[in-house]
């Protein structure tokens, strides 16, 4: 099945709670690959798990690193400038396919480009708009063979050995205001030249803190730059007998670009009123990366922050919120987030010197601007500025957001759900938080509140062996939602009742303390599975005997009873698809869309005795079928919620149809009765 292709958020109220971040992408690229060019062993911990750093992680691999991960610490043996027989071929340069990680095609073109061997730096289309050019031409300066193999100043690139080895100090100029991972990738490859190498900037340098960090975790590896004494900023050495040496260990600070959401949020949603707060845990005050200043502009901005070396608490202050002018060069990421921010503040905000924006991931001025304008809001984009002006009263719309697999743009979109207009807001290709954030949606939704009526719900109804099942969890799946697999609870508790010794005697007689044990139950469903507090039971509820467990613990009024609270609560953020016989009739009434299966008995036999076959369960077709006849005449006949489809149901008759193409039908009615408009979607 694809990823979903788009996520939906209902409008949101409020938010509150604690949050621990990933490791920085910034930091946890930069170590990695200082620590490939140690000769040593260096074990990493709270390292980021992401697109970016697997891309760096499996570079190091094919560059004869050895690579031990487990989970978010790594160990790494680096190669100590040593490459592997495959990359000395000229004839068939070793390949190393980056992705859109400018953290990994850069310092790991810089650092190749002054060893010995012959490699080719590929990556996706985006990639290839992201300008390369002023590394180059440093690394030229540097007497390195670096080549574009496409159009000029942009990967992919083809990279030979150094055609010279000077021993002499050696000075280049590089430019300053473009991107500051140029001058990081220069820097962190300048050990290797085995010469004292100046590197003088040209304009103003931007994005400061980047290089700080840069700077810090070079000393960390026992290399100390030397800075020119008037600014220490247009001047940066690098000493003759600089060598990188392992730091044994190292701990990488969570991730203060992706803090900026959550202090918004805060600052937004967090009221104190209501004892609400944002904990944000793994970086704080002590943090060595630039954007921890994002707090300073929030603060501006109304926000009530305090902080710890690790932590950042954020209440909502002022509200609404203070608009403000703000040279950004020193908060070029997070700086993203004071845009979304801007919507809910009582004037025009100006973001200025970003113009490093415009050649990240994507354009991010001109998407920051598109998007923020189909809310309603008035944009005005310059080269390196972007000023924002809320939507006025009663000009906040629906919007579905394009993200541009940005994975910044799909984060900050978030926080538009808060509008004062409670509309829902789409995000489109959501999973593009991959690259720096994989868990994001499921850690940003955990803290967020809506009101129940809000968060939609999708039933799915039929009769026995109508394949509801599959159907709701690959619907569930498309759209990102939480699934409720009505049909196993009985069983679940029936387990439940069983282990806690409520069914040794009389089931009847420990009605009360089953139907207390069924309300509290913590159950998840999902990839094919169904856990309780956490434990795969699947396999045991489909066992004979949670057969007849399932049948005595649904004798019990007070069990049904409890159980009606209970699917009530997987009403949870950002929707729900419940399957089952009486979801559209009896426990949502309210759904906006309810689908009723009306697969034929004779269908149904057939799949039932295909399954079991599979199974080596000898059945017969016919008898298959009597019995579902059978059972479809009890269930219709049931005093209590008998089967039958909502009198608002759509219908759907399954008999000749695949999986994908009921999966695709009951998307389609879902996307009729969304604002958005229409947006294709599918499964693989």
């Amino acid at each position: 099945m694809s990823k979903p292709p788009f996520l939906d958020l209902p409008p949101l109220t409020a938010a509150h709670g604690t949050v621990r971040l990933p490791g920085s992408k910034s930091i946890s690229n930069r170590v990695l690959l200082l620590s490939g060019l140690c000769a040593g062993t260096t074990v990493l911990h709270g390292l980021l798990d992401s697109d970016d750093t697997r891309v760096m992680l499996a570079a190091l691999q094919q560059l004869g690193c050895q690579v031990e991960r487990d989970g978010t610490t790594a160990r790494i043996t680096g190669n100590g400038g040593r490459l592997p027989d495959s990359a000395r071929q000229a004839d068939a340069p070793l390949a190393l396919f980056l992705g859109n990680a400018g953290t990994a095609m850069r310092p790991l073109t810089a650092a190749l480009a002054m060893l010995d061997g012959h490699f080719e730096m590929t990556g996706i289309p985006r990639m290839y708009e992201r300008p390369i050019g002023d590394l180059v031409d440093g690394l030229l300066q540097l007497d390195c063979d670096v080549r574009y193999l496409a159009n000029p100043g942009y990967p992919p690139l083809r990279i030979g050995p150094r055609q010279s080895q000077a021993q002499e100090p050696v000075e280049i100029r590089v430019r300053g205001d473009v991107s500051s991972q140029f001058l990081t990738a220069l820097l962190m490859a300048a050990p290797l030249a085995q010469h004292a190498t100046t590197f003088r900037i040209q304009g103003e340098l931007i994005s400061k803190p980047y290089i700080e960090i840069t700077l810090n975790l070079m000393r960390r590896y026992g290399v100390q730059v030397e800075r020119d004494s008037e600014t220490g900023w247009q001047a940066f050495t690098v000493p003759a007998d600089a060598v990188y040496q392992s730091p044994g260990e190292l701990h990488v600070e969570a991730d203060a670009s992706s803090a900026s959401y959550f202090i918004a949020l805060g600052a937004i949603a967090a009221d104190p009123a209501q004892g609400h707060s944002i904990t944000i845990e793994g970086v704080g005050a002590d943090s060595i990366q630039g954007d921890i200043r994002f707090i300073e502009a929030a603060r501006a901005m109304g926000a009530s922050i305090s902080s710890t070396p690790d932590s950042i608490r954020v209440q909502r202050g002022r509200w609404p919120l203070q608009a403000i002018d703000l040279d950004c060069n020193h908060i070029p990421d997070a700086a993203m987030t004071l845009a979304v921010m801007a919507l809910y503040a009582n004037g025009t905000t100006t973001l200025r010197n970003i113009a490093s924006w415009r050649v990240k991931e994507t354009d991010r001025i001109a998407a920051m601007a598109t998007e923020l304008r189909k809310l309603g809001a008035t944009v005005e984009e310059g080269q390196d500025t972007i000023r924002v002006t809320p939507p006025a009263a009663g000009q906040w719309r629906s919007a579905s957001l394009h993200t541009y697999d940005d994975h910044r743009m799909a984060m900050c979109g978030s926080l538009a759900a808060f509008n004062p207009a409670g509309l829902p807001v789409r995000i489109d290709d959501p999973s593009c938080v991959a690259k720096t954030f994989p868990e994001y949606f499921t850690d940003y939704l955990a803290l967020c509140q809506a009101d129940a009526a809000s968060i939609p719900v999708l039933c799915i109804d039929g009769p026995s062996a109508s394949g509801k099942g599959t159907l709701s969890a690959a619907v569930a799946a498309q759209l990102g939602y939480a699934l409720l697999d009505s049909g196993s609870l009985y069983r679940i508790v029936g387990l439940a009742a069983r282990r806690a010794g409520l069914l040794d005697g009389d089931p009847a007689t420990n009605e009360a303390a089953i139907a207390s044990l069924a309300s509290e139950l913590d159950i998840c469903f999902g990839d094919g599975q169904c856990l309780l507090g956490g434990e795969d039971i699947t396999e045991d509820i489909r066992s004979e005997q949670g057969g007849m467990d399932a049948s005595a613990v649904s004798a019990l009024p007070s069990v049904r009873e409890a159980l009606v609270g209970l699917q009530h609560g997987f009403r949870r953020l950002p929707g729900l698809v419940a399957d089952g016989r009486d979801m559209g009739t009896v426990i949502f009434p309210q759904a906006p869309l309810k689908v009723f299966l009306t697969a034929s008995a004779e269908k149904r036999a057939e799949r039932r005795h295909k399954q079991l076959i599979s199974k080596g369960i000898d059945a017969k077709i016919d008898d298959l079928r009597a019995d579902l006849e059978a059972r479809d005449a009890r269930d219709r006949s049931r005093a209590a919620a008998p089967l039958k489809p909502a009198e608002d149901a759509v219908l759907l008759d399954n008999s000749e149809m695949d999986i994908p193409t009921s999966v695709n039908q009951v998307l389609a009615w879902w996307q009729g009765k969304q604002p958005f408009g229409t947006q294709a979607t599918g499964t693989d």
